[in-house]
Parts: structure tokens; C-alpha cells; sequence
């Protein structure tokens, strides 16, 4: 039970639900329990996992732990439910229930194997989720293409996609890596170094270490806040070997790297601030371009604002990756290959000090979540350390706030729990949990403190409100 009681406190930490997991407080309905059986193996299946959980007892707005009454031991028609279930699914999955006490309250969980061979289905038809929904997977042919397409071969990945263009060549690849004091062989680079699929044929591997990876990756600079401000310059990085883009990025972020006079508390010498910590934004970088789903046809978005910046790369966690365990700095490559390259030519390493560096310096809160992304915000630094700045200015161990200048009270723990409030009005405790990174009785008795001494308000109901930073 330790383990399934591990699981639900990991969901929890997600914004939203996901096609593989699904949070209901008393709802029962057996026919519907069936169809969801079939559309989250189904789409578990699609996205990789291994299984997909239907939980109750946690609401689904605010992934809050509420306890729940749904029995799984009741009778349909005469018939226990777990076997009008099990009768109608085809073919059996295994699916398991799951009874357990989470911080007091009764949680169960429903553990839905993902599909092996064929598509599970209910009552002879076979369901899918696509975003929050269950469909008929009949009426998406080419999703229900892809899902045999899956369950035969695997997950499409760099080294099984066919590439756009099979006419590539490979010069700039072979003079980067004499440059790192390594020489490749014409006869067996492309086996080395993977660049074929099953049929023979250029992969999108090689597409992407290819003289044309014909992907753009631009760096965008705006003027202010946001995208409504005016745009003041794009650079272009792409359509090029991505190694060499890589580099040709990573040296930009030097360029834009300005060191500032600060001239606070000066005695004799001036302090020199740098814009922002360099190897948190390489490590962020490095991290995007070997983890971005590059199936897709996107590259990493790079977007530079007057406070901050910021670094989207598509695509989600690998499968069998962890919310916490990438916070922890557990190595599970979403493009295996390509990073086997980047350990090759010692562009990234595996000891997993990615993430960890760049929460060090910036916090969980840095990393954002989304649906099809993830993002890292890299906050500037401001050479005028007297007046805070809203994203919160850090100098060696020196932390200004906004907010926390107000009053000394405001440990570094307040000070996060604002900062993510600001930035997600909507945030959960649980979510809060996994960006501060403490229990759930710590972030109660913090967020107690600050609605008490007048820095948040709560705009609405437990369920449907959201925090107000005053």
C-alpha cells in the first residue's frame, strides 16, 4: 500500500489531470467505470506508461484530499461489480482496486494496466481519452492508427521516425566532432552513431544532426512583460546541425549575459552583477535541447522579457519519470540516443545536476508544468539591489522580496509560497507541496501565517476560488 499511497501523493502534485489519470471524490457509475477502463488503458498505452489510475477521494479542481464513500464491493444486478467489470473487458487487463488511508482519509485507487497487444475495450467497444474526455476510438481513425502502430512496434522515437528528407549530408557533423578530438568513420557513423531506422533510411536523428536539420530555433527579445510588449529582436539558431545550434544559443546566452555595476554599499571596489547565473541557464538549455519532443517538428522556445526569461521545451516527462524524481535529478531521457551523443561529446552528463542547480539558485517554482511543455523561468537579475524586484533578487545569500522587504517575518519558505501564488493564483496545496518542496502541515501552518498577517486572501470558495496577493 506504501506504494499505490506514493502514487496518489505524486498525482497530486500535477496541475491538472492528465489523459492517464483521473481524480473523482463519491461519483459511481458502473458502465462508466467500464468505459473508463478501456479509454485510460488505451491511452496509458499511447503516452507510454504502464498503467493509468482512476482515483477517488481527491477532488478534481483542486487535487485536494477529501476522502471518499465509493465502495467497489457493491452489487450490479446481482453481480459484484468487479466481475460485471472484468466480464466486459476484453481483453483482461488485470485491472486492480485499492483501498487505502491517506493522511486520515479514505482514498481508492483503480489501477488500469495499460494495453499489450490490442486495444482494450468495454462492452466490445473501444474507448480512448483524448485531454479530459472519453471518445469512441472508432471515430478517430488516426488516432486508433497509432495506437496499433504503438502496440506493435513501440513508442515513435528519433531513431524509428523516418526523417523529412533522405538526401542529407553530414559535413558540419564530422568537423564538430574532430573538434572535440574524436574521428568518425564514413563507413560506420551512421550505425555508430544510430542515424537509421528499421527500414534502412535516415531517421529524424539524423535529420536533426544533419548539415540541414531544417527546424528553426529562434531566440525572441521583447520590450517588456510579455508578448503584447513590442518586439525588439529575433535571432535565428536553426536550420542548422543541432549540435552547432546548440552552441551558437549557448554563446548568445553569453552575449546577453551583461555584467551590471552595483554600486550598493560600495567601499572601494565595484561589485560586478551578472543578468542572470550562467550555468543555471546552460544547464536549462542543454536540458530543453535533449528533451524536447522533436518529433513534433518544434524546437525549444527561447523568449527573453524585461524581467526574465524564458525556456519551453515540448513534450512532457519521459515515461517512468517522477515529478519529484526530476526534481531529485534522476536521469530518464526522453530522446535516448540524443543524449548518448551529448554524454559522447560531453556536452551534458548523467549525473542528473541539472534541475537540482537551477532550483538552487531559483526554486522549484522556476519549473512549470504545463500540458505539452515544460518551462523553465530564469528571472533577471537587477544591479539596484535596494529596491527588490517582483520575481525576487538573489545575491549570494542575500534574498530580497518584494513583499518580504515589508517585513522581517517573511522566511524564505513565505517568500517562496508568495511568489508561487503570484505566478498561479489557482495553485493548490499539493502543487505548493512539490514547489517549496515541504509537508503539507508546513505549507498549512505558512499559508495560515499569511492570510493571518494580511499578505494573501482567499477570493472565493475552498473549491472554485483562487489566492490573492495583496
Amino acid at each position: 500500500m506504501q506504494e499505490i499511497e506514493k502514487i496518489v501523493t505524486e498525482l497530486q502534485a500535477y496541475s491538472s489531470e492528465e489523459e492517464w489519470f483521473e481524480f473523482k471524490e463519491n461519483w459511481f457509475g458502473e458502465a462508466g467505470i467500464g468505459e473508463y477502463i478501456s479509454a485510460m488503458s488505451n491511452a496509458a498505452a499511447m503516452l507510454g506508461r504502464n498503467a493509468a489510475y482512476l482515483i477517488w477521494g481527491i477532488n478534481n479542481e483542486t487535487h485536494e484530499l477529501t476522502g471518499t464513500t465509493f465502495s467497489f464491493h457493491r452489487d450490479v444486478k446481482g453481480e459484484p461489480l468487479e466481475h460485471y467489470l472484468a466480464r466486459q473487458i476484453m481483453p483482461d487487463v488485470g485491472f486492480r482496486f485499492h483501498e487505502l488511508s491517506v493522511e486520515g482519509k479514505r482514498v481508492v485507487v483503480l489501477v488500469i494496466p495499460a494495453a499489450k497487444q490490442v486495444p482494450t475495450a468495454f462492452n466490445n467497444v473501444r474507448y480512448l481519452r483524448i485531454g479530459s474526455s472519453k471518445v469512441n476510438l472508432n471515430k478517430y481513425p488516426e488516432r486508433e492508427s497509432q495506437l496499433f502502430d504503438i502496440l506493435r512496434n513501440g513508442l515513435p522515437t528519433l531513431e524509428r521516425a523516418e526523417a523529412y528528407d533522405q538526401d542529407l549530408t553530414f559535413g558540419k557533423l564530422f568537423l564538430y566532432y574532430a573538434d572535440k578530438g574524436i574521428i568518425l568513420s564514413k563507413d560506420t557513423f551512421k550505425k555508430n552513431l544510430g542515424l537509421l531506422n528499421p527500414s534502412g533510411k535516415y531517421n529524424m536523428l539524423a535529420q536533426l544532426l544533419s548539415d540541414d536539420s531544417q527546424i528553426p530555433i529562434r531566440v525572441s527579445i521583447f520590450r517588456g512583460t510579455d508578448k503584447a510588449s513590442p518586439l525588439y529582436s529575433v535571432r535565428e539558431f536553426g536550420n542548422n546541425c543541432l549540435l552547432l545550434s546548440l552552441d551558437k544559443v549557448l554563446e548568445y546566452g553569453d552575449v546577453l549575459n551583461i555584467m551590471q555595476a552595483d554600486e550598493t554599499n560600495r567601499l572601494v571596489e565595484r561589485k560586478e552583477v551578472p543578468l542572470f547565473d550562467q550555468d543555471a541557464f546552460r544547464e536549462a538549455i542543454v536540458n530543453a535541447f535533449v528533451h524536447n519532443y522533436w518529433l513534433g517538428g518544434n524546437a525549444p522556445m527561447i523568449t527573453v522579457y524585461s524581467n526574465r526569461i524564458e525556456i519551453l521545451s515540448r513534450g512532457t516527462l519521459a515515461p517512468g519519470q517522477t515529478i519529484n524524481g526530476f526534481y531529485l535529478g534522476e536521469s530518464v531521457p526522453v530522446n535516448r540516443k540524443l543524449s548518448d551523443i551529448f554524454l559522447q561529446l560531453h556536452i551534458s552528463e548523467r549525473s542528473g545536476r541539472g534541475v537540482p542547480k537551477i532550483t538552487q539558485i531559483y526554486g522549484r517554482e522556476a519549473i512549470e508544468f504545463t500540458e505539452n511543455s515544460i518551462i523553465v523561468t530564469i528571472p533577471l537579475k537587477k544591479a539596484d539591489l535596494e529596491v527588490g524586484d517582483k520575481v525576487g533578487d538573489k545575491v549570494g545569500d542575500k534574498v530580497r522580496d518584494k513583499v518580504g522587504d515589508k517585513n522581517p517575518q517573511l522566511n524564505s519558505t513565505r517568500r517562496g509560497i508568495l511568489k508561487a501564488m503570484r505566478n498561479n493564483p489557482n495553485i493548490t496545496q499539493p502543487q505548493l507541496m512539490a514547489v517549496i518542496g515541504i509537508s503539507r502541515t508546513a505549507i498549512q501552518k505558512n499559508v495560515s501565517f499569511l492570510r493571518k498577517n494580511g499578505y494573501i486572501e482567499r477570493i472565493g470558495s475552498n473549491k472554485n476560488g483562487y489566492w490573492k496577493v495583496l
